[in-house]
């Protein structure tokens, strides 16, 4: 009677594991991107997520699936850790400014969240990470399941110096449960982050993202746009990845050219949508 409920059982497990795996398999590869890429003469990938139908547009799988350095879109989960604990009691808390003249004039001043979340300050965000601590830092990566949830050896520098690294794909999933407050961190908490994501909002289109810059081992540049654009009560997600070995590249510029060149290429920031 057992094995014959078994044998019942296994057709419907069967159908589980085909509809899993297609759904692995179900990414539209779209090599007209790459021409984005090669006006910057950079390499690198692009990835969106239709959240309507669950539809994926991928340029560059192999780089889309490869882990490197987050850079400042560690910021996103950062934020998120520290108003989840009470190190920052909201986005208004401010660090005062430690007198060491950065290369970034904006940071060389008394910063609150909110600012050095738009800035993308990364002395407050090392201050944050320190009072945080490294115990309490990598069981909240270890919950987010945040990807090779390596923080090595230095709790304010992990996310820049190679020792954590994430995917575009793996980053594309974080930003779909934090837009649906589904990651484990209060909601009042995850809106907070959304809001400090918020880039540009108008009647056409609302475009949130955070920035990242970084250097892999290589010495490459590592340029990331992570977020989600939101168009007539339809929300995408994507994530821009640029790598180039230029030690004169403009990633600030490049990264953001080449990210709303191709959302413009897929139909948006026009309300068309």
């Amino acid at each position: 009677m057992r094995s014959k409920k078994l044998f019942n059982c296994l057709p419907l497990t069967i159908c589980i594991l085909i509809i899993q795996s297609c759904s692995v398999n179900k990414a539209k590869i779209d090599n007209n991107l790459k021409k984005y890429f090669d006006a910057k003469n950079v390499e690198g990938c692009f990835t969106m997520l239709n959240n309507a139908d669950g539809a994926v547009t991928v340029y560059n799988m192999s780089l889309d699936t490869m882990r490197l350095t987050p850079a400042s879109t560690f910021k996103i989960p950062n934020s998120l850790i520290a108003l989840q604990t009470g190190i920052a009691v909201n986005d208004s808390m401010v660090i005062k400014w430690d007198g060491i003249k950065r290369w970034n004039a904006d940071w060389n001043k008394d910063m609150n969240m909110r600012e050095a979340f738009k800035t993308s300050n990364v002395a407050y965000y090392q201050e944050l990470a320190r009072r945080i601590g490294k115990d309490t830092m990598q069981q909240w990566l270890d919950s987010l399941g945040y990807g090779n949830k390596n923080i090595g050896n230095y709790v304010d520098s992990f996310w820049l110096n190679n020792d954590l690294k994430i995917s575009p794909d793996e980053q594309l999933g974080m930003l779909k449960r934090l837009y649906f407050d589904q990651l484990p961190f209060r909601k009042s908490v995850q809106e907070t982050v959304k809001g400090m994501m918020l880039q540009e909002d108008n009647t056409l289109y609302k475009l949130s993202y955070k920035t990242g810059w970084g250097f892999d081992e290589q010495k490459n540049n590592i340029g990331w746009i992570a977020g989600w654009i939101e168009e007539n009560r339809h929300v995408y997600f994507f994530v821009t990845l640029v790598k180039s070995p230029d030690p004169k590249l403009d990633m600030r510029t490049v990264r953001l050219n080449i990210t709303k060149d191709i959302l413009k290429e897929l139909g948006f920031l026009e309300g068309k949508m």
